[in-house]
């Protein structure tokens, strides 16, 4: 629609409408309007015997023959661009009302325009998902490393493998454009098109809570469906909790068997979930035995995880290249799949075993410096805790965290991740993460509020307010001694920071990296600057 994406601002920076037209390309049949919205329309005006030449939810992209597909969004009404969009040429448009059009334009009502979009989309691209296999990964935490995981099984095992997800799209090694975590499923239909013209076997995708809700996933199927845990998030689009856990477990009505599903049983709302699945789910757990699969042993150290995996199949160690407890759970997750697919568990396991880190997910900076320098996704109460938990597992000295909470987002996560800081880090430095349309000095007062409760039943004062990012992360650095840990959480891999009137370029790491070096120390071949 014009103006507005559903869910606001583009995740990795790109401005609204940007041209992705590139993806759009179809290796099918030429498509009678016809036989496209068959079964899909409610009644149409015109008529229905013309090409196709393609499908657009934005005006601004339409091109000559396409059909134009109306979206009710949060801000604007994609009807109120269709006339628009026939000034640009298209031949029909679908929508959920009559619109006044010139007769010459084909209109066809649909009962829900978003549904509408994505089976449009399959049956324009031919259906590429039933010529892939589909792994949806979905949860609050974990999405983004349980990816990459399987991905680097996969691969292991001789497939090739295209990845979907908030960091990048991939197909093999080419990046493509990432927009939202799960794309508008025209997008995502053109790229698993795309995909399949470039003989990619498999997909691995990151399922966001907004992707199900908004039904991006129409006309897509999947063959396995990963569940990794649920923790109070995006409660500002749920409303509330339950909500939030209905739309998680409502994916997982979508696996049609043989498809499987893949469930972290260790999680409080496991059974939700559970209910919600087709025949033969499996489940994985680092404190019941009798699962499908469950991790003993476990042992974190600063530079990998070494666990005993039991299966059906027997006991065998896995030895990560990754830290923190979490990212046992992430690879118990991605071994899962791996059962569930069938795939050969020596070579798929020794992929998950290659994968030495994720960008912006626990990522150690390595400077020379005394000290660690870690900077992670973490945004929400349990991926904070998780973090500050694998950060104290690492050393014996102290644990310095830097971290906000977002603008325009759930605000009652921002005192709970200020208490979660207060107990589990020696000095908390609150300040900015990505502000948007919000007064950044509110959030951090809003954030400080939990420290300052915490702080009450500790009994000490462990905190400070720097509300400039760049500067808070410079104090972070400085205050580090020999042997301690400085945690920047947040924003992870994120390139830019958003504000009411601006996005700036903004990365932790860079900025983190900047610091290390005005401390005098240096990066592998760089040389130093100077002595701290």
């Amino acid at each position: 629609m014009r103006g507005s994406h559903p869910v606001g601002e583009f995740s990795k920076g790109f401005s609204a409408g940007c041209d992705i037209s590139w993806q759009r390309k179809r290796a099918v049949e030429q498509v009678k309007l016809e036989g496209l919205i068959e079964g899909l329309a409610l009644d149409a005006k015109g008529s229905l015997d013309q090409d196709v030449a393609g499908l657009a939810y934005d005006s601004r992209q339409v091109k000559a023959g396409q059909v134009f597909v109306a979206i009710r969004g949060f801000r604007v009404d994609g009807h109120d661009f269709a006339e628009e969009a026939v000034r640009r040429g298209a031949v029909a448009v679908v929508g959920e009302r009559w619109l006044s059009l010139p007769a010459s334009v084909t209109q066809v009502r649909v009962q829900d325009s978003r549904a509408a979009l994505g089976l449009l989309s399959a049956r324009f691209y031919g259906y590429p998902s039933r010529r892939l296999r589909v792994i949806g990964v979905t949860g609050t935490n974990g999405k983004t490393t349980t990816t990459y995981l399987i991905r680097q099984g996969l691969r292991q095992c001789g497939r090739r493998v295209g990845l979907i997800g908030t960091i990048a799209n991939l197909m093999e090694d080419r990046a493509l454009p990432a927009i939202h975590t799960t794309p508008e499923s025209l997008d995502l239909q053109a790229m698993f098109s795309q995909m399949v013209q470039a003989g990619i076997q498999d997909v691995v995708m990151e399922v966001s809570s907004h992707s199900v809700a908004l039904k991006r996933l129409e006309g897509t199927e999947f063959q396995a469906g990963v569940f990794t845990n649920i923790t109070q998030d995006h409660l500002d689009f749920h409303r509330t909790f339950e909500e939030y856990l209905a739309v998680k477990a409502s994916f997982f009505s979508r696996l049609q068997a043989p498809a499987r599903a893949v469930v972290n049983a260790d999680d409080p709302h496991a059974d939700a979930i559970l209910a919600r699945c087709p025949p033969g789910p499996l489940t994985y757990s680092t404190r019941f035995e009798g699962g499908d699969l469950w991790a003993s042993h476990v042992q974190v150290e600063p530079h990998g995880t070494r666990f005993l995996l039991h299966t059906h199949e027997g006991e065998r160690e896995v030895r990560l290249r990754l830290t923190g407890h979490f990212n046992v759970y992430n690879s118990l997750a991605a071994l899962g799949v791996g059962l569930a697919l069938g795939t050969d568990q020596a070579a798929y396991q020794k992929g998950l075993e290659q994968v030495a880190g994720v960008p912006g997910r626990f990522q150690a900076l390595h400077y020379g410096q005394p000290f660690a320098v870690v900077v992670d996704y973490a945004h929400t109460p349990d991926g904070l805790q998780n973090v500050l938990q694998a950060a104290r597992a690492l050393t014996k000295g102290r644990v310095i965290v830097a971290f906000g909470c977002g603008g325009d987002r759930d605000r009652g996560k921002r005192p709970i991740m200020g208490s979660i800081g207060a107990r589990l880090a020696d000095w908390v430095i609150i300040t900015t993460d990505n502000p948007r349309s919000e007064d950044p000095v509110r959030i951090c007062q809003e954030v400080e509020n939990g420290v300052l409760e915490a702080e009450k039943a500790l009994g000490v004062r462990r905190h400070e307010t720097v509300v400039d990012r760049a500067e808070a992360i410079h104090r972070a650095v400085r205050l580090a001694r020999p042997g301690d840990v400085v945690l920047i959480a947040g924003k992870g891999h994120e390139t830019y920071q958003i504000f009411q009137d601006r996005t700036i370029h903004f990365d932790d790491r860079e900025v983190a990296g900047q610091a290390l070096r005005e401390a005098g120390y240096a990066a592998e071949g760089e040389t130093a600057v100077h002595g701290q």
